[in-house]
């Protein structure tokens, strides 16, 4: 019996890590994965801390878990359940760490915690965004002793901090997502009496280790490394300690062994210590490019190891100025998307395993964006820790609403700032910090800065935010649905497009038929904006893109670096469109893509120019006879040529750089080519669409994690279910309801589509445009799973899938396996490419005076460079006029205005040299800027611009409803229709 015993434990893995634990040096740091074996009350009671209140009814659960994650995109994010609910968890320490440190570390809780251990109240955390963590060590048993923990949260949306009495500004019902409770990992450390301290600075007042990169030099792949680390002397006498750096590859392999020499620390002290060396060969950190390193900062006493803290971390280099972002020496102009930090799945909320934030985040690199802004409160470290490892640059904010805050609300926002920089500053993703959400003043802007210069003052991470271009102390600036550019620190916008569309409707001659813009209002207006089908989506996609990619570096002295998307996924926060959920996703919410994401990853296929062709054909070619329709093509080619069955129907007129499209083409089944030619007529890319047979089958499609399924209760499985002809080709008019019965270990979550409760957990489901997909979670009891699925009706061929969940050790409700060990890092873009990123197209041409008809002493504000400034004439007509005078005399080959009320505002304008008028017609809206060009180059060393008519209000294209902006000139206010204003004008010549 004893051998069988013997054997047994020899064979249980979690036995053998703590048998190897035990035998190694004394007091060694263990971290244990603390998500097992929670229970959870939905409600406030009585007592529910002490320990032997019995919690046998409650529903036992795996972390993260938010307790009303049914309700995800089935519920209006106003109507999301609120309130008390309880966490408890049974779990005993082993005997070996006795006389140990004992910190317990949240990820995050929402919205406020109170935390006890048997039954002893340990602390509280309110602001429902960022990590914290206690120090436990003195109320938990050892050995067979149990212990119990309890937290109740509280995520009522008028919670008030107990303090003070206010509430928190991101706390929000239109944009922050509320699914309550223990929503993120928890993990345990055990430490020895002398140890490097956790990043966790509520409540612990600690800082852990910092590493980062200095003189680094990209062409030798080269950089001095450093590691400082905080440690505190919890013992009763002095000790000497070695300072040790250990840096390893990502396939785990030794690259340097750092010495740091002795310090030593008193009883009751704190000291940091520091070594810096350099390393070369090293493989930096890069767009599509998630190179990490493991860094292990040691502590020894008498050369044995008594403390050893890993992190996994990258290096790269950043620079900002002249307009310009440079990553790893190369300019790179931001392509992306904003998200909403929740970055929630149906039925799922934030409850993710981190495969899955894995899958998420790489849909963006894969679809060619190199950068997430992350919206109002700072992300998850699952999520940091994802773009860490897929290549994915991150702008992290801390917690805001909109604007500027003062008292307490000020105090709030800056601790929450500098504990997420603490937590979050070893991941190399993050290249800006985000100060607000909205302008804040240069004092408080400042007082960020002092803080990432405090606390991270070696990261190479801008400081910024949005409505600060006038900012002297801001280091990057942003603006939301326009355009600005710069030659000092780069802006870029934080949302350039808000427009939505579902991905049920593929245009007005595809079932389910959706004319574009037929919807509901908003705010009691016509909204075709928030309603557009596919087709019309992705044209308005490649349209708002290009007038960034238009002033982007190579374009003259100031320029645009670019701006995000919102937002990547539909997401369960305030709608405008046909649903209760934001649509305006290039992926729905269960990220499959639509149309609009194939554009982007056409336009985005480069640093900043595209360096790889590619193509993409809008839409589908499964139509009836007699149809025809327009057909559009987005091509980084110079031109692209139709095809339907291999007849040639002519080359496509060009917009927009990207966009080709070809009037009324008549359909008939086969295949539709589009081929894209180079400027020398060269053939670069061909994308083909082919019309589907009859629908056959029912096809399943089986998505996991890295080599398994945990059975660890919050691990899953992705199903895609189509409809495809006797080919297996997608039938993409498919809509057929789709029966699913599921056998095993297993708990259905459904998935997502238009109709009653948004079919949010049903186990029928509608196919949307020929497919959809489900989430089927794991339980804690490892076996076979299967799932089957059939059509309603259609006679169609089921089919089932099947797969094995893998049984995860736990003992006495602590694991030392993490969900995130086995994922790899993307690495498919390779490292940063040398060279430049783009090729300069035109040359600024200065202006060195102006003289106007009015308002001569504004007149230099059109050309100031400074986009907070414009000059607008005062008086009619007569004296609605401005001149210009070079600096040389040049070949001028285009002309850039940004007029006052770009958006709204069409001005009838005449551009004259001398006596030759070189243009004379009606501006349109856009999003910044309004562009004359000319055949033939006009040699000149002076240009006049005035008005000939009456300016005219235009609400046609970039009118949004919902934003109200002071220099966009509102309906109700348009009445000087004899004012020019000009914010900026730009000259340029060919290079």
């Amino acid at each position: 019996m004893r051998k069988k015993i013997l054997k047994s434990v020899i064979l249980t893995p979690f036995l053998i890590s703590l048998l190897v634990m035990t035998l190694s040096a004394k007091n060694q740091r263990v971290e244990y994965n603390f998500n097992s074996d929670w229970k959870v009350y939905t409600d406030d009671v009585e007592s529910a801390e002490k320990p032997n209140f019995d919690d046998s009814e409650w529903k036992n659960v795996s972390l993260p878990y938010a307790w009303n994650e049914d309700e995800a995109f089935k519920n209006h994010i106003r109507e999301l359940s609120t309130g008390i609910a309880w966490y408890r968890k049974h779990f005993k320490l082993p005997e070996k760490h006795k006389n140990q440190k004992v910190f317990i570390e949240f990820e995050g809780v929402r919205q406020a915690a109170e935390v006890y251990v048997n039954g002893e109240y340990i602390g509280i955390h309110e602001n429902g965004v960022t990590a914290f963590g206690f120090d436990i060590s003195d109320y938990v048993n050892f050995g067979d002793k149990e212990n119990i923990i309890a937290v109740k949260t509280d995520n009522s949306w008028d919670y008030k901090e107990k303090s003070s009495g206010e509430g928190f500004r991101w706390h929000d019902k239109n944009f922050n997502a509320n699914y309550g409770g223990i929503t993120k990992n928890v993990n345990l450390h055990i430490t020895g009496k002398v140890y490097q301290t956790l990043p966790l600075y509520s409540n612990l007042k600690t800082t852990g280790p910092y590493i980062y990169a200095t003189d680094i030099n990209i062409q030798d792949q080269s950089a001095i490394i450093n590691a400082q680390t905080e440690i505190i002397n919890e013992s009763n006498t002095s000790t000497e300690l070695q300072y040790e750096v250990q840096v390893k590859n990502l396939k785990g392999k030794p690259v340097k062994t750092i010495n740091g020499g002795s310090i030593n620390v008193s009883p009751g002290q704190t000291r940091t210590i520091k070594v810096a060396d350099r390393i070369k060969d090293l493989n930096f950190w890069s767009w599509g490019y998630g190179y990490l390193y493991t860094v292990n900062t040691i502590l020894k006493e008498d050369g044995k190891v008594i403390d050893k803290v890993s992190n996994r971390t990258g290096f790269r280099k950043t620079e900002f100025g002249d307009g310009l972002i440079k990553l790893n020496g190369r300019v790179i102009q931001v392509h992306g998307y904003g998200q909403r930090t929740t970055n929630e799945w149906p039925a799922l909320g934030i409850n993710l395993p981190p495969w899955l934030s894995d899958f998420s985040n790489k849909m963006m690199v894969k679809g060619n964006a190199n950068l997430v802004r992350w919206m109002h409160v700072t992300p998850s470290k699952q999520d940091v820790k994802s773009c860490d490892r897929v290549g994915l640059m991150q702008a992290m904010p801390a917690g805001d609403s909109e604007g500027d805050s003062h008292g307490r609300h000020w105090q709030q926002r800056k601790e929450v700032m500098r504990d997420a920089i603490i937590y979050n500053r070893n991941n190399p993703s993050i290249v800006f910090y985000e100060a607000g959400n909205d302008g804040i003043s240069d004092k408080h802007m400042q007082e960020m800065i002092d803080i990432r210069d405090k606390y991270d003052p070696h990261g190479d991470r801008a400081m910024g935010s949005r409505e600060m271009l006038a900012s002297d102390v801001a280091e990057w600036g942003g603006e939301m649905l326009y355009i600005n550019k710069s030659d000092d620190k780069p802006v870029w916008a934080t949302e350039y497009m808000r427009d939505e569309g579902y991905r049920k409707y593929w245009d007005e001659y595809s079932p389910p038929y959706h004319e574009h813009g037929v919807g509901p209002t908003y705010d009691g207006e016509p909204a075709p904006a928030y309603n557009q089908n596919m087709y019309i989506y992705a044209r308005n996609v490649v349209k708002r893109w290009y007038e960034y990619y238009r002033e982007r570096p190579g374009t003259g002295d100031r320029v645009s670096s670019g701006g995000v998307n919102i937002i990547f996924s539909e997401t369960n926060t305030h709608q405008r469109g046909t649903q209760n959920y934001r649509l305006s996703g290039e992926v729905d919410a269960m990220r499959i893509p639509e149309d609009s994401y194939f554009a982007h990853k056409v336009m985005w296929n480069g640093w900043v120019d595209p360096e790889k062709h590619d193509s993409h054909i809008i839409g589908h070619w499964n139509y009836i006879a007699g149809i025809e329709k327009e057909i559009s093509v987005v091509s980084t080619g110079a031109k692209v040529e139709l095809f339907v069955n291999d007849q040639s129907l002519g080359f496509g007129r060009q917009t927009d750089r990207f966009l080709f499209t070809f009037d009324s083409v008549s359909w008939e089944p086969g295949e539709l080519k589009a081929v894209s030619y180079d400027k020398e007529g060269k053939r670069v890319d061909t994308a083909k669409l082919k019309t589907a047979g009859k629908p056959k089958r029912v096809k399943l499609t089986l998505r996991t994690g890295p080599k398994e399924v945990r059975a660890d209760g919050t691990d899953l499985a992705l199903v895609d279910v189509e409809v495809v002809d006797e080919n297996g080709q997608r039938c993409p008019n498919a809509l057929n309801m789709i029966e699913f019965k599921l056998q095993g270990p297993a708990e259905w979550r459904g998935g997502i589509a238009k109709g009653p409760d948004n079919f949010i957990l049903s186990k029928s489901l509608p196919l949307v445009a020929g497919v959809n997909r489900v989430i089927v979670r794991s339980t804690t009891e490892p076996g076979e799973v299967t799932l089957k699925a059939k059509a309603k009706s259609g006679h169609l061929k089921s089919d089932q899938i099947t797969f094995q969940t893998k049984e995860i050790e736990t003992e006495n409700g602590l694991a030392l396996n993490k969900p995130s060990e086995k994922l790899p890092s993307y690495m498919e873009k390779g490292p940063t490419p040398s060279g430049s990123s783009y090729q300069v197209t035109r040359k600024s041409v200065d202006i060195v005076n102006s003289r106007a008809g009015s308002n001569q002493k504004d007149a230099k504000y059109s050309h100031d460079g400074e986009q907070t400034t414009s000059w607008t004439n005062k008086g009619g007509i007569d004296s609605s006029w401005i001149e210009y005078e070079l600096e040389k005399n040049a070949e001028i080959s285009e002309i850039s205005l940004k007029l006052g009320g770009w958006r709204t505002t069409s001005y009838p304008i005449v551009i004259s040299i001398k006596d030759s008028v070189l243009y004379r017609g009606m501006t349109d809206p856009n999003l910044g800027f309004y562009y004359v060009e000319f055949d033939q180059p006009v040699n000149t060393d002076y240009l006049k611009v005035r008005l000939f008519g009456k300016a005219e209000y235009n609400n046609k294209e970039y009118k949004l409803t919902e934003v109200t902006q002071n220099k966009i000139a509102q309906e109700q206010e348009f009445s000087d229709t004899d004012r020019l204003e000009i914010v900026e004008i730009g000259i340029f010549e060919k290079p």
